[in-house]
């Protein structure tokens, strides 16, 4: 995690990212790139492509300079390097590109939690990070004054598909130092017997050095409320799931799942792409 995308629009939810993202960087000697997306009409985005700068383009370009120099100066992020970038672009494309050109490890965004993505993101452009990002995505709903992951749940079937980044789960837990209690949420549709639940779970781990795990198979009426109910139960800090790109989420988590998870869970959620 050397360096971390936070995309910012002023708003507190973004400042309670970036306000993470600083303590993430800091322990591990990482640096901050701060992005602020100005989504211009149509017209506008032909003026600056073309070099001709108008001058409404150029009043919201230098407040947003200004802004983004305001932020910097803040206190917790004394002594790390960060670097701001103004993007021209739809939020969605503009995070993307950032994040590919820059070799970003983590992208860290605020959010307002069971009201959805609104104040930092307008539409289904957070959706589309979370699912099409390549790198994790951390999803962060409060302030944050001492962020740590000591318990961090990842919630799977554990089918051959998620081993690959799955190793990214386990980079993850490891530089936290965290125990990473890995669950199997049993429904009414899809149940399976204990013995048949652990032995999946356990031929799944055998490739992967985790240094703190455990495993747990719980039972709940549907996937959603298994993951916040167990995360609830352990006090989890941290909630983690793999989402499938365009496809939504494989196997164990489809349809709106992820939407709503990240949507109703109170604790910070971080995806990692398959």
């Amino acid at each position: 995690m050397k360096k971390i995308l936070i995309p910012t629009d002023f708003s507190k939810h973004a400042e309670y990212a970036l306000r993470v993202a600083a303590q993430i960087a800091r322990k591990n000697d990482g640096e901050i790139i701060l992005l602020h997306m100005l989504e211009l009409p149509h017209q506008a985005s032909d003026a600056v492509g073309s070099g001709t700068e108008i001058p409404e383009i150029m009043f919201f370009k230098n407040a947003a300079i200004r802004r983004l120099e305001d932020l910097m100066d803040e206190d917790y992020l004394d002594g790390l390097k960060v670097s701001e970038v103004i993007q021209f672009e739809l939020a969605f494309d503009g995070i993307l590109k950032i994040s590919q050109t820059n070799n970003v490890d983590l992208i860290v965004m605020g959010s307002h939690g069971a009201s959805g993505y609104k104040e930092m993101f307008i539409g289904s452009n957070a959706e589309k990070v979370v699912r099409n990002s390549d790198v994790p995505v951390l999803i962060i709903k409060k302030e944050e004054n001492d962020f740590k992951v000591d318990n961090f749940v990842f919630a799977s079937d554990f089918a051959d598909e998620i081993k690959k980044p799955f190793q990214k789960v386990v980079d993850f837990a490891n530089k936290f130092d965290a125990t990473l209690h890995l669950a199997m949420i049993n429904t009414p549709n899809n149940f399976k017997p204990t013995s048949e639940s652990t032995e999946i779970m356990n031929k799944f781990t055998a490739g992967f050095t985790i240094n703190k795990f455990e495993t747990h198979i719980y039972n709940e009426t549907n996937v959603e409320k298994g993951i916040l109910n167990f995360s609830n139960s352990i006090d989890a800090d941290l909630i983690g799931m793999s989402t499938h790109g365009r496809k939504g989420l494989s196997h164990f988590f489809n349809g709106s799942i992820s939407e709503d998870l990240v949507n109703h869970a109170s604790r910070p959620v971080v995806t990692f792409k398959i």
